[in-house]
């Protein structure tokens, strides 16, 4: 049996590719296939089975990319009417060879999930693992806040009886394979773990301590955010995702195209937040090269054409896979040259302030200024506040920048910098002036031991 995990960085996503006999079965492909068709043909196997363990909100599942590449059959479970592959039950089996792959339907984090148990049954009558979806990871478990507040507490008691029922007494030897790992927005506390055991989880997973009302109260009690393409990612994953083969192809343009057509155009910005501050393209959106598959969600939308900018162009492809797992198929070219064209054309440049912690700590006590912080609220919670600051996170910014006030300094900070650089761009878009990203944001501010008030 050969079987190799492949995880999607920035989106803590992960797949798998196991075979034997021949065969081999995809659990959640992502849409760029060609890892998992590189690794039939090293083993020499074919790809006969792709399961999706449930219907994704993060990415576009690459089930039908996958399948039109190869030919295999596409498995996911009954209770969501999906327009493509064939619907799956609890006990349904399909074999590798000596390795069967068994289904559970262990729903929850959404109706139709499903976990797959392996079996090496030349070997053993006991499972070898199983792969867990977004039921149950690595220190945590799934979200369940998808089918509103007041269902909130039945499908969180479904997930609990999911694990508690299908999953744990499959029995401790058995590895769970889960759908995500650390920094995943599909869980709250996933552990930076490789791999795990039903048995080590037993003993580890603070979620499995608790009762099943216990349970309930604390998935209840979570909170996540919505990003605005998840309800993309849910459409494009129950009636299938376009075709597309291969990476986009990306034109590049000159300066002077890019000048005609602005205004017309998502302009994105994957410099370092210190480059963005001292001179960038008027209206652009700022977003760190590694922030993609966390935030560019956030902010852009999947008509109009994006066009990216960059100092010299290096690992686009590493971008433009981004943007095809996230099914922005919108994305069309990049400014030639780099940044650098674009000054060297004499094109206006936009720009603004990046202060360290001592200076913004310096000027609050002199001046007016609006302290904004963007973080996550967990890591307020954990961590405190500036004194004085305001909290808007950064995805919601766009809805709520009424809320900050024009006219005076804005200062605005996160955990180091690359979300308040996000912050920036929005507020200058929108035709803020005085503006600031704080270098360093909450992390140099605790480490030069300034002031910091706890929320109640």
């Amino acid at each position: 049996m050969i079987l190799k995990k492949i995880t999607s960085e920035g989106l803590s996503h992960n797949s798998y590719f196991i075979s034997a006999g021949g065969q081999a079965a995809v659990i959640d492909p992502r849409r760029d296939v060609d890892e998992y068709l590189d690794l039939a043909q090293k083993e020499g196997v074919q790809i006969t089975y792709i399961f999706e363990t449930h219907r994704n909100e993060d990415y576009v599942i690459g089930s039908l990319e996958l399948a039109a590449r190869t030919g295999a059959l596409v498995l996911h479970g009954h209770q969501t009417d999906f327009a493509y592959g064939k619907p799956v039950k609890d006990g349904d089996s399909y074999r590798l060879g000596p390795i069967e792959l068994k289904v559970l339907e262990t729903p929850g984090h959404t109706m139709e999930s499903i976990s797959v148990v392996v079996t090496e049954r030349e070997i053993s009558h006991l499972p070898y693992g199983v792969f867990t979806g977004d039921a149950l990871f690595a220190g945590d478990v799934g979200r369940t806040d998808f089918f509103g507040e007041v269902k909130r507490p039945m499908v969180s008691g479904m997930l609990y009886d999911s694990i508690t029922e299908k999953i744990l007494p499959l029995g401790d030897q058995a590895i769970i394979f889960p759908a995500h790992g650390a920094g995943s927005v599909c869980g709250s506390e996933i552990s930076d773990r490789e791999f795990s055991t039903i048995g080590y989880e037993k003993e580890t997973n603070p979620l499995l301590t608790l009762s099943r009302e216990e349970f309930i109260r604390k998935k209840v009690a979570e909170h996540h955010y919505h990003p605005p393409y998840f309800s993309i990612m849910e459409k494009c994953n129950q009636q299938g995702a376009p075709i597309v083969h291969h990476l986009p192809d990306l034109k590049p343009f000159r300066a002077d195209e890019l000048r005609e057509i602005q205004d017309r155009v998502q302009i994105l910005d994957i410099r370092s937040p210190t480059s963005f501050a001292a001179g960038h393209v008027p209206g652009s959106l700022s977003i760190w090269k590694d922030g993609l598959p966390k935030f560019m969600g956030w902010f852009l939308d999947f008509e109009d054409t994006i066009i990216l900018i960059d100092d010299f162009n290096c690992n686009l492809a590493e971008a433009r896979r981004h943007f095809m797992r996230l099914g922005y198929d919108n994305l069309a070219g990049y400014l030639a040259g780099g940044f650098p064209a674009w000054f060297k054309s004499s094109a206006p440049i936009g720009k603004f302030a990046a202060w360290s912690v001592q200076e913004l700590a310096e000027r609050r006590e002199n001046s007016d200024i609006f302290i904004l912080d963007v973080r996550d609220i967990k890591n307020v919670n954990r961590s405190g506040m500036i004194p004085g600051a305001h909290h808007i996170y950064i995805g919601e910014l766009p809805q709520r920048i009424a809320e900050v006030p024009k006219g005076v300094q804005v200062a605005v900070y996160c955990d180091a910098g690359f979300k308040g650089s996000i912050g920036a761009s929005i507020l200058a878009r929108n035709g803020y002036q005085g503006i600031a990203n704080i270098l360093g944001g909450m992390t140099a501010w605790k480490s030069a031991g300034l002031p910091i008030v706890k929320l109640p």
